[in-house]
């Protein structure tokens, strides 16, 4: 893939979350292109536009109007979304909630951490791994990561 920047989606009721987000994100060395929503509707609303795939989705497990498992129910259910990276975080999800945002299709969960340094380093891993995978053709749909 040859690529000058990566799209990614940041989906997330707590405006202060996405603001780390972006602030993460424009830390990298590769360019990249944020937008953001507030909640879930928002979110299923533009990716069923004809756009441009986006590379990676970080979503709140708790996204109001459309939750994160709903939205990945409907990612999952379109085959144009197969290429594209899904990760829910939350700072604490019981263990059954854990294996529901994998069973519901999400490739990656992020435990989310309470300071800038462990975020930052999450999120760069996350990227990384992702970014390998669509770089190298590596089956998206054996993808699954714990963070």
């Amino acid at each position: 893939m040859n690529k000058e920047y990566l799209n990614v989606i940041l989906a997330d009721h707590d405006e202060g979350n996405l603001v780390l987000f972006r602030n993460i994100l424009q830390e990298f060395k590769i360019q990249v292109k944020v937008k953001t929503f507030f909640n879930g509707r928002e979110l299923m609303d533009y990716l069923n536009q004809d756009i441009l795939v986006p590379e990676v989705v970080f979503m709140s497990y708790h996204l109001p109007l459309k939750n994160a498992l709903q939205c990945l129910s409907e990612i999952k259910a379109d085959r144009k979304f197969d290429p594209m990276t899904t990760t829910v975080y939350s700072e604490n999800l019981s263990a059954e909630e854990e294996e529901d945002v994998f069973v519901t299709g999400a490739n990656v969960l992020m435990k989310k951490p309470d300071n800038y340094k462990d975020m930052k380093k999450n999120v760069t891993d996350i990227i990384s791994v992702s970014w390998q995978y669509h770089t190298s053709g590596l089956n998206k749909n054996n993808f699954i990561m714990k963070v």
